[in-house]
C-alpha cells in the first residue's frame, strides 16, 4: 500500500515537472470546433489548386497576357514554380508577377520593405506589393489579361499574405480583369476556429477583415467571403474564381495531406511553430521576446527580467490543455534574412519554452492572453505594451485594456464566443469543401 502510494506520488511529481499536469477549470478557454467528430488519422496526397490547373484548365490560359501573385511556396510537388509551369505552355504570357511580404524568394525579414525585380529566365518584371504600394495599379495591370494569386499561408489573420489577395482582388476588379485563386491547404485545418473578431475601426494590413484570428477557411474560400461580403469595396457582381483542391478535408492539418511544407516565411519553419504562431504572435505587442532571433521563433518566449522557472510554474497551473511549459534561457541574434535586430539582440534572455503535446485540445490563442495576463502580473515594472501593435494583432484595444483592468484570461477569452459563433454562421455559404 506504502509503495503504491509512493509510486503515485512520484508519477504525479514528474508529470507536473514535465509540463502535462494542467489544471481543468470550468471556464476553460474556447476553441469552437464546426464539427466535433475526430480529426482524420488518415494521410493523403492533396492535390493543390495549382496542380488541378495544369490538369484540367491550361487550355482556358491559352492566348492570354497572366499576372501572378506568388512566392516561394507557389510550386508543385516536384518543386516547379507556377511561373515556370505557365512559360511550358503554348502561347501563354507571363505579363508581370507580383509578390507580398518577404519577397517572391521568401527570404527577406518580416516588416522590411521589398523592391521591384525581374524574375530569371523569363524577365518578367517582378512588382513588390510590400513597399511603395500594396496594391498593384492600373498601370501594372495594363497589359494583364488573368490574374491569378497562389500562395501558401497559415490560416492566421495576422499572416499578410491574405490582405495582398484581398488588395489584388480589389485591383483586378476594378480593372474589369478576372481573378483566380489556386487553392491550398489552411494548415491549421478548416474546422477549428478561436480569437477574437476583428472589429470595425481597427483594419490594418495585419487585420483587414472581420474574421477570428485562426479563422478556418482556405485562400479561396477567403477570397468569396471577402467579395461577398462586401469587405473591400469592388463592383457589383464580382466574383472572384477558385481553383479547388482535390482530397482535402476539412479536418486535415498539413502534415496529413502529403504535400511537401515550404516555409511560408522565415520565422515558419515547421507545422509546430504555425500552431503555437495564433497565440503567440501576440508577445510582438509588448516588450518581450517572442523568439526571434533564435532557431525556436514562438517557441521561446522570454526577456532578461524574467525567472522562466516561476513563469513555468504559472503557465503550468493555468488551464490549457494539449500543452506543455519548461524554463529556457537564449540569446537573441541577428539571423540575416529571418531577424534583423530582434529585441534584447546578445542579451541573454530568461523565460519558457512551449511545446504542443495535443493539437485537437491545444488553444493557441488563449495560450496567449494566459501568458500575457501572466506576465503582466508578475513583473508590472519592467512589462511594458506596444499599444498600436497589440491593438492591430488583437483586432481591438480589448486585451491591452481588460489586463490592465483586471479582468480575467477567462473573462477576456469567453468575449470571443458569440463574435465567432456568427462568423461560423455567416462563412457557411462561402464552404467548398
Amino acid at each position: 500500500m506504502v509503495r503504491s502510494l509512493a509510486v503515485c506520488l512520484f508519477i504525479l511529481y514528474a508529470l507536473a515537472n514535465t509540463g502535462y499536469a494542467q489544471k481543468q477549470k470550468g471556464d476553460a478557454p474556447l476553441l469552437i470546433k464546426e464539427k466535433e467528430e475526430k480529426a482524420s488519422d488518415s494521410t493523403g496526397i492533396v492535390k493543390s489548386g495549382m496542380a488541378v490547373l495544369f490538369e484540367e484548365y491550361a487550355d482556358e490560359l491559352r492566348g492570354k497576357s497572366v499576372g501572378v501573385v506568388v512566392n516561394h511556396t507557389s510550386r508543385d510537388t516536384s518543386g516547379r514554380h507556377l511561373v515556370d509551369r505557365i512559360l511550358e505552355l503554348d502561347n501563354v504570357r507571363v505579363a508581370a508577377i507580383f509578390s507580398p511580404e518577404h519577397g517572391y524568394r521568401g527570404d527577406v525579414s518580416a516588416g522590411r520593405e521589398i523592391e521591384d525585380d525581374v524574375y530569371p529566365v523569363s524577365g518578367a518584371r517582378v512588382y513588390s506589393l510590400y513597399g511603395e504600394t500594396r496594391k498593384p495599379t492600373p498601370e501594372m495591370l495594363e497589359e494583364v489579361d488573368l490574374l491569378m494569386y497562389d500562395i501558401q499561408d497559415i490560416g492566421v489573420r495576422y499572416y499578410t499574405y491574405i490582405s495582398t489577395m484581398g488588395y489584388a482582388m480589389q485591383a483586378a476588379a476594378e480593372e474589369g480583369i478576372p481573378f483566380w485563386v489556386l487553392d491550398r491547404p489552411n494548415p491549421l485545418t478548416g474546422s477549428q476556429l478561436t480569437g477574437p473578431v476583428l472589429r470595425e475601426g481597427h483594419e490594418s494590413f495585419v487585420g483587414l477583415y472581420p474574421i477570428p484570428v485562426r479563422y478556418g477557411l482556405t485562400s479561396g474560400e477567403l477570397a468569396l467571403m471577402i467579395a461577398g461580403e462586401g469587405w473591400l469595396e469592388m463592383p457589383d457582381g464580382f466574383e472572384p474564381r477558385v481553383i479547388r483542391m482535390q482530397g482535402w478535408e476539412r479536418d486535415m492539418w498539413y502534415d496529413q495531406t502529403g504535400l511537401p511544407w515550404i516555409a511560408p516565411s522565415p520565422n515558419m519553419p515547421d507545422l509546430a511553430t504555425a500552431t503555437v504562431y495564433p497565440g503567440l504572435c501576440l508577445v510582438e505587442g509588448t516588450n518581450v521576446s517572442e523568439g526571434r532571433g533564435t532557431d525556436h521563433p514562438f517557441l521561446r518566449i522570454g526577456a532578461p527580467w524574467i525567472d522562466g522557472d516561476a513563469l513555468a510554474q504559472q503557465m503550468i497551473i493555468a488551464p490549457l490543455a494539449g500543452v506543455s511549459f519548461n524554463p529556457v534561457q537564449f540569446i537573441p541574434r541577428d539571423l540575416p534574412g529571418r531577424a534583423i535586430n530582434p529585441r534584447y539582440e546578445g542579451e541573454r534572455c530568461y523565460g519558457i519554452r512551449i511545446r504542443v503535446t495535443d493539437r485537437e485540445r491545444f488553444q493557441a490563442v488563449a495560450t496567449g492572453v494566459y501568458l500575457l495576463h501572466t506576465i503582466h502580473r508578475m513583473y508590472p515594472e519592467q512589462f511594458q505594451w506596444r499599444a498600436s501593435a497589440i491593438d492591430r494583432l488583437y483586432g481591438s484595444d480589448r486585451l491591452r485594456t481588460a489586463i490592465e483592468g483586471g479582468e480575467s484570461p477567462g473573462e477576456i477569452i469567453r468575449n470571443w464566443r458569440r463574435p465567432v459563433e456568427e462568423f461560423i454562421k455567416r462563412r457557411q455559404k462561402y464552404s467548398l469543401y
